[in-house]
């Protein structure tokens, strides 16, 4: 693909949750990073139901530059994830940023990690703030840990996944619905759209927090973890969930198996009785699960295909994609 065809339109995301103190700094920090940005680019500020002048201030700064400053305002506080899917279902460009909006990324790193995206020809490149602002115990201690987690089950190693500051192709990142607390774990998402090769890091500039107070901080632990979880599935098995239960199934089946079988033994060499064993309970225990586990399986076969065939869902992502719809939009 020639990149000099390559348009580079920016939508920057950007979600906000009681941040009105945030908001013009944010918005001229953005304009002065972009001054000189080759191409258009876009602020979408979405609100994630703020209960303060959020609102208020958005419109106000929408009203002075309606060409790049796009509000999007939800219903009710949806939560980071939900807002971030809200601003990406929104973009009109052909790169998306995500960043957060207290000011602690900084814009003037933007440009730098788009000419990188396209220089080494990569589909995302995600922050890591090196030199990171924030309290040891509270902050970045939990964080290493999380990094450390989240890479060994994912397989995706970067130092720094709760940086919110990256760069996608829109294509790419347009494939991957986020849920929960997913946003955490967009890297994953996207190795499974893209090679991980087509995924790399820069390091960004991090400031201390100025105004107001973080929102989404590692108070949601156990939500994170129960999306690792999640992660860790789809990943592995996401087109062949049977394969994941039917295993357990197997594995489970052969334990009961074997248990029966000892114990039919002993009471066909032996007469030894074995009615009121519990070791027969739990060998028809596990037979019964066995037999749950295969179903299950053989049910999610069903469900996935349901899922492929019934919308426009594909199980793979094209790398040349405009060349192929170019070629298809040409008579046989």
């Amino acid at each position: 693909m020639n990149q000099k065809k390559q348009k580079r339109r920016l939508s920057i995301v950007v979600p906000l949750y009681n941040e009105e103190l945030n908001v013009k700094p944010l918005i001229k920090k953005v304009e002065d990073a972009l001054a000189s940005y080759p191409d258009q680019w876009e602020l979408i500020l979405i609100n994630d139901g703020s209960s303060d002048n959020t609102r208020k201030t958005l419109d106000e700064s929408a009203k002075n530059n309606e060409n790049t400053i796009r509000p999007i305002h939800l219903q009710r506080n949806f939560g980071q994830t939900a807002a971030m899917q809200a601003g990406i279902d929104a973009a009109r460009g052909e790169v998306v940023v995500t960043m957060d909006g207290d000011l602690q990324n900084d814009p003037i790193d933007i440009p730098k990690l788009v000419n990188r995206m396209f220089d080494e020809d990569l589909d995302m490149v995600a922050g890591w703030r090196k030199n990171r602002k924030d309290k040891l115990i509270l902050r970045k201690i939990p964080s290493a840990i999380a990094n450390r987690l989240i890479g060994k089950i994912t397989g995706i190693t970067l130092h720094d996944y709760g940086c919110s500051l990256k760069v996608y192709r829109a294509h790419i990142i347009k494939e991957v619905k986020l849920y929960g607390e997913m946003h955490r774990f967009i890297p994953a998402w996207v190795a499974m759209q893209t090679s991980p090769d087509r995924i790399k890091e820069e390091v960004v500039t991090h400031h201390a927090r100025q105004f107001g107070e973080s929102k989404y901080g590692i108070s949601r632990t156990f939500r994170v973890i129960l999306d690792l979880m999640s992660v860790f599935f789809f990943m592995r098995y996401n087109a062949r969930p049977g394969h994941f239960f039917g295993k357990i199934g197997l594995y489970v089946g052969s334990a009961g198996m074997l248990i029966l079988l000892y114990l039919a033994g002993l009471k066909i060499f032996t007469g030894v009785d074995i009615g009121s064993r519990p070791l027969l309970m739990l060998g028809i225990l596990l037979s019964v699960m066995s037999v749950q586990f295969l179903t299950t399986g053989i049910l999610s076969e069903l469900i996935i295909r349901t899922y492929y065939e019934s919308g426009d869902k594909r199980s793979y992502t094209i790398l040349n994609r405009d060349e192929v719809s170019e070629a298809s939009e040409q008579k046989w």
